[in-house]
């Protein structure tokens, strides 16, 4: 009687190596204790600002503006770093976490769930931005004349071409131009939607070859992660120094009274950061039984590097580390929800742009019909899933919101010195999403493999990439 031998999937017998092994650049940056020096240069920016701000008579305007900016070129060239890296990082990292899969049905389940959850708690931090803007009212307490005396040099040039309520015939349309045409053009521009899209094509592509003709392609991935977090660890390096010449330029140019009128406007996105947290802590313990303070101490040092850097990216191989070290996630899991959920899921960046959107709109006295609050929902959802995880880029975004429900975009100029620790902080609860996905998705798609004989497995194959010495490891024993 003849043996029919099933022939194995190629995602089965490919493993890579988990970013998680770059995790070792950050913790030093965790051991040193940067966010307390980041908190030291935030607060001696604002001493410096005030001091040399025009406001104390020491300089004149101009020569003001010519401190604050030299103050800012650390800031300045820290973020370019950042942004420099974060889309081949992005893309690396997406299609090496794809491959990382036990097997396509696995892959399957935890792509179209991950992301529905993803929109479905974007759609709520939104919710939650919308309304406590609108019961808080933070707008009226920022008079006219201190709007009007923000609103100088520091205006930036935004594109204001309004925009429409799509109708359904340009649904398919939409649909379409989320496929990049041009994929080199797309990783330059940091399009990070179409950066993402064309990386899932590309991972499921990879998984279904001969590991013998992926793996040179997944070599070289692995090398470019390796050369991104070295120039993270280089850019991390400049991080305490760019924060105090940041913050000293916006507070040199606002003045103590635009800061002080701004206390309503960040209270009010921080409560609602907290407000979202305490959100997160409750799904872990109704999933896990894993308590809100057990829950904290484990991802600690992730949260702490997260509000250093205020990049969800750069951070990816310690939330790897912690989601499976700290959470007990399956590798499988977290290999793939990590480099996902830090391109696409921004629920602190969607909170803070809806209660932008709305201070900005009592601001200027703009009346928010439920049409236009509808608007800025949809946009919001848009734009957070499409937005580079790096500093300062929500910003930006938040441009296109409002003018898409007609909010003048000058006033950016009135939020834009207090976004430096807005930054950090949604930054933070960013990571705390993309964490407490993984411990979902661990009991909500698993894995055929008990959790402890994958754990084994991947600890086995570690073991043989130090003998080896190879990245990644075709398991021909599988076959």
């Amino acid at each position: 009687m003849s043996r029919i031998y099933r022939i194995p999937e190629p995602l089965s017998l490919i493993h890579p190596r988990s970013l998680k092994h770059l995790s070792f650049q950050l913790q030093t940056f965790v051991r040193g204790r940067l966010w307390l020096k980041i908190l030291i240069g935030m607060a001696l920016g604002i001493v410096t600002g005030l001091i040399l701000g025009p406001s104390t008579g020491m300089v004149s305007q101009n020569v003001s503006y010519a401190i604050g900016e030299w103050l800012a070129l650390p800031g300045y060239i820290f973020l370019a770093l950042l942004q420099m890296i974060v889309v081949p990082l992005v893309f690396a990292s997406i299609i090496r976490g794809i491959a990382s899969g036990e097997d396509m049905e696995q892959l399957k389940m935890i792509g179209v769930r991950t992301v529905g959850y993803f929109i479905a708690t974007t759609a709520l931090a939104i919710i939650i931005g919308l309304s406590l803007a609108l019961m808080i009212n933070p707008g009226s307490y920022i008079s006219s004349e201190l709007v009007q005396s923000t609103m100088g040099s520091e205006i930036p040039q935004v594109n204001e071409a309004a925009v429409t309520t799509p109708g359904i015939a340009d649904v398919p349309g939409m649909i379409t131009t989320i496929l990049p045409t041009n994929p080199l053009g797309s990783l330059a521009t940091g399009q990070m939607l179409q950066v993402v899209v064309f990386s899932v094509i590309i991972g499921l592509a990879l998984v279904s070859m001969s590991p013998t003709q992926s793996k040179p392609l997944l070599d070289l991935l692995g090398s470019l992660q390796e050369v991104s977090m070295t120039v993270v660890r280089w850019s991390m390096l400049l991080a305490p120094l760019a924060v105090f010449g940041l913050i000293s330029k916006f507070t040199l140019n606002l003045g103590l009274a635009a800061l002080l009128g701004m206390l309503v406007y960040v209270g009010t996105v921080l409560f609602g950061l907290l407000s979202l947290l305490i959100f997160y802590l409750l799904v872990v313990f109704i999933i896990s039984r894993k308590g809100p303070i057990d829950f904290l101490r484990s991802v600690r040092d992730v949260l702490l590097l997260a509000f250093s850097t205020s990049s969800s990216a750069v951070v990816m191989p310690l939330s790897i580390k912690t989601a499976e070290d700290k959470l007990g996630v399956r590798p499988s899991i977290s290999q793939f929800v990590i480099p996902l959920g830090a391109t696409i899921n921004m629920n602190g960046t969607a909170l803070y742009q809806s209660i932008a959107a709305v201070f900005l709109a009592q601001v200027f006295g703009v009346e928010l019909g439920f049409g236009a609050l509808l608007l800025i929902m949809i946009t919001v959802v848009g734009a957070s899933i499409g937005t580079p995880s790096t500093p300062g880029v929500g910003i930006v975004i938040l441009a296109m919101i409002l003018s898409s429900v007609g909010i003048p975009t000058a006033g950016i100029a009135l939020i834009i010195g207090v976004d430096r620790i807005l930054d950090m902080c949604r930054t933070s609860v960013n990571v705390t999403g993309d964490l407490v996905t993984c411990v979902i998705m661990d009991k909500w798609v698993g894995s055929k493999k008990p959790a402890m004989q994958e754990r084994f497995e991947h600890s086995k194959r570690e073991t043989e990439r130090k003998i080896l010495g190879e990245d990644v490891i075709i398991n021909s024993n599988d076959a």
